[in-house]
């Protein structure tokens, strides 16, 4: 529950903090100055809504190596470092796409991660503990994996999801939060803004953002586990069903949770178990390795 709860925050986060910035500066009092203006509040909505999701957009990749500890190996030493990196170059130019960073971060579950705010720029990174616990033939297909992510543009195809709903979620969160502060209020308060009544839209308000967000981000999650069979099915094309196999049901049998933070969680290989199976962004692996399988039969045919 811990982790649904964190995942959600980091979804809310940047466009809660926006709307309540944009209330005590008075937009909020604009918009319902006469009555609701609709349309003045559908381009609020657009503005912040997007706005929201392209800023976490654009800094995913450097929270990512904040929050991950990852090292981007910019000088490769040693036989490994220098494997990672030719071996994501070569995906990368199979893909037709700019050459990723590359990294490694502290941790000892079996896990890598994508992220970045464009095709041509987009970071790998990948655990310590993948390194250790997987074969080398393995490793090859979870970069496969992740530059596949990257190749399909999920990342910026998340994020214009992510602004649809923000604009969904903040336009009717404000329209219901204006008219319950409108119960009780009498012409002279409305005239006047009403003090305790914007109160209580300010309360509203935030309250709907949370609850409708919580119910979007399972239309979010839904689409992310859907773009993990794309991405498994990128790693086939690129490196053959069999190592993708070999690597989920390696993953399978590894007892450690992912340890990623919630910000980037949705864009690794794997993810720690779930409570709550509508907020998981990752399919259960069984049905990943099914997939690739049924692949796997189709390229003998």
């Amino acid at each position: 529950m811990k982790r649904v709860l964190l995942f959600i925050a980091t979804n809310l986060a940047v466009v809660l903090v926006l709307s309540v910035v944009a209330s005590l500066l008075g937009v909020d009092r604009f918009i319902t100055r006469q009555g609701m203006n609709f349309t003045a509040l559908l381009g609020f909505a657009v503005v912040f809504g997007f706005g929201g999701a392209f800023i976490s957009l654009f800094m995913s990749k450097q929270m990512a190596l904040w929050t991950t500890g990852a090292r981007v190996l910019r000088n490769p030493s040693g036989e490994m470092e220098q494997w990672l990196v030719s071996t994501v170059s070569e995906l990368a130019q199979k893909s037709k796409i700019g050459k990723p960073d590359v990294a490694i971060y502290p941790g000892p579950e079996l896990n890598a991660f994508a992220t970045g705010a464009n095709r041509n720029g987009a970071l790998v990174a990948v655990s310590e503990g993948l390194l250790r616990g997987m074969r080398r033939e393995e490793i090859h297909a979870v970069l496969a994996h992740e530059v596949a992510h990257v190749a399909n543009g999920d990342m910026i195809t998340m994020t214009l999801l992510q602004g649809v709903l923000n604009t969904f979620v903040i336009a009717v969160s404000k329209a219901v939060a204006w008219a319950v502060a409108q119960t009780g209020q009498g012409e002279e308060e409305e005239a006047e803004g009403g003090g305790m009544s914007y109160m209580a839209y300010m309360v509203t308000s935030i309250v709907l953002q949370i609850v409708l967000g919580m119910a979007a981000s399972v239309i979010v999650m839904a689409f992310s586990r859907y773009r993990e069979f794309r991405a498994d099915a990128g790693a086939a094309a690129l490196v053959g069903p069999t190592p993708m196999i070999a690597a989920l049901k390696r993953l399978s049998g590894d007892a450690q949770d992912s340890t990623l933070p919630e910000a980037v969680s949705a864009f690794g290989i794997r993810e720690g178990k779930s409570l709550m199976a509508l907020f998981s962004s990752h399919p259960p692996i069984v049905d990943r390795v099914k997939a690739l399988e049924d692949i796997a039969v189709r390229q003998k045919i």
